[in-house]
């Protein structure tokens, strides 16, 4: 009796001590996975945490997952979180490219804030009202609202409004979300022209200057391409597309939102150039156009057309790799077409400077550029500034579950159930975004500072130099 009396104690307690650990869970709003998956997701934490003494057990290693491994997204983890990111007992990376550092390096005194470049020219042909300046190398690339929750989009514009950085819409629109974090926007316009489409879906200069109207909004994108599905348009599964999903489209609900693989009125140089004046000249702000390269004649042919038509220059152009990312793509897309950044972003800076735009156009960088060396060597390659949409997402807690086009997915970030949702927190992780912009951003001028530079503004090739060779490595001069 007295066993059994025992047994029935000890079963209480641990059933109390459950529940005790349900309702903080429940309650708790640091960690969304805890939230959504009470006591079950302490498991995820328990791995995370004692994997790194569990090391020398492991048959995975840690640079082995894909498509980030985890010492990148430990990386971005501890950043947005705040915690130490120094290493102990010496490098795990094998890397592409170093750095080549300054004998006497910039001492304290002599480090400067890097002053941000300006987007756009106040006079002249392709002349817009309102240039802008960016203050912050590092940015949030497009992601729309449809294929992140309203949470996730809320956390992210309130985060780079905290950081003084600016974040892309995605081809998907402004919403209210975008709106509500007070960050600066970029509104993007991909070839289906949502939020921007008149009622037979061509572009409409009166949705072009609503927009424009919120000071917010400081510049324009033309989407043509995306790394991770060139040559397709945006996939959105009908089961995303709500009823105010619909209306800030301009779509029907309840049914599969698929753009077009390119814009219908925009076949040619000619044309595109003509389409980015007209958005300038309605909504008197920076346009820029993102793309992926395929052929580097094309690229020739264009630049060449902007010396002659200066009125159809972009103010910038993001230049997005081949191995960038997205909700939902085909396969073969994916993986095998459109050239990797690695190769992408030097060739097209090379043909601006050989047509002296480099002063003129800028250059954004993406292709998963979410760690401080890869954002550096982006910089020492030509960018002006480099953008990232899955660094972000990391940020928000997101463990690549790979479940972004179900709907499913168990952080909240791209989900569309509110039970999943409401565990994502967007005053929690607004700042876990600004801290990883702060930590990438002080990260590259770390490296700056000892290539022995006073800020990230003068990176040039000569600042890094590639080690291995090969489809997809890191090109720099070796000289």
């Amino acid at each position: 009796m007295i066993s059994m009396m025992v047994v029935a104690l000890v079963g209480f307690g641990i059933l109390a001590a459950i529940s005790a650990v349900y309702i903080h869970d429940r309650r708790q709003t640091t960690h969304t996975i805890l939230r959504n998956f009470p006591v079950i997701g302490h498991f995820r934490y328990f791995a995370e945490t004692w994997g790194e003494y569990m090391r020398q057990y492991q048959y995975l290693p840690d640079w082995a997952e894909r498509p980030f491994n985890r010492l990148e997204r430990s990386w971005v983890y501890r950043s947005a979180k705040g915690v130490s990111n120094l290493v102990n007992f010496g490098s795990e990376t094998v890397p592409s490219f170093i750095f080549r550092n300054a004998p006497f390096p910039v001492l304290d005194e002599e480090k400067r804030h890097y002053g941000g470049k300006l987007i756009g020219v106040a006079a002249g042909p392709g002349a817009c009202r309102t240039p802008f300046l960016a203050r912050h190398v590092f940015n949030i690339s497009g992601m729309s609202y449809g294929a992140l929750s309203h949470a996730a989009v809320l956390a992210l514009s309130k985060g780079a409004r905290l950081g003084g950085i600016w974040m892309s819409t995605g081809e998907g629109g402004l919403s209210d979300y975008h709106l509500a974090g007070g960050g600066d926007l970029i509104m993007q316009i991909g070839t289906a022209k949502y939020g921007v489409r008149d009622g037979a879906g061509a572009l409409s200069d009166d949705r072009l200057r609503a927009i424009a109207a919120h000071e917010q909004v400081r510049m324009f994108e033309v989407k043509l391409a995306q790394g991770a599905k060139p040559g397709k348009g945006g996939i959105l599964p009908a089961g995303k597309v709500t009823a105010e999903i619909a209306a800030i489209r301009g779509i029907p609900e309840g049914e599969a939102s698929i753009s077009p693989n390119r814009h219908h009125d925009i076949g040619s140089i000619a044309e595109l150039g003509a389409f980015v004046a007209r958005v300038r000249a309605v909504t008197g702000k920076p346009v820029g156009v993102k793309f992926v390269v395929g052929d580097i004649a094309f690229v020739e042919e264009w630049f060449a057309d902007c010396v002659v038509h200066p009125e159809h220059c972009p103010d910038f152009v993001q230049v997005d790799g081949g191995e960038g990312g997205t909700g939902a793509a085909p396969a073969p897309l994916a993986d095998y077409v459109g050239l990797p950044i690695t190769q992408a972003l030097p060739l097209v800076a090379a043909v601006r400077a050989r047509h002296g735009l480099s002063d003129r156009v800028r250059i954004v960088a993406s292709g998963k550029l979410i760690t401080p060396d890869k954002v550096a060597w982006a910089l020492c390659m030509g960018a002006d500034f480099v953008s990232s949409a899955r660094g972000f997402m990391f940020s928000l807690g997101c463990i690549q579950a790979m479940k972004c086009g179900s709907g499913r997915c168990p952080t909240g970030v791209t989900a569309v159930e509110p039970k999943l949702i409401a565990g994502l927190d967007p005053a929690d992780k607004a700042v876990r975004v600004a801290n990883y912009a702060r930590q990438i951003i002080d990260e590259v001028e770390m490296i700056a500072h000892s290539c022995g530079l006073t800020d990230a503004a003068w990176f040039e090739p000569r600042h890094v130099t590639e080690i291995e060779r090969g489809v997809g490595g890191f090109r720099a001069p070796s000289t």
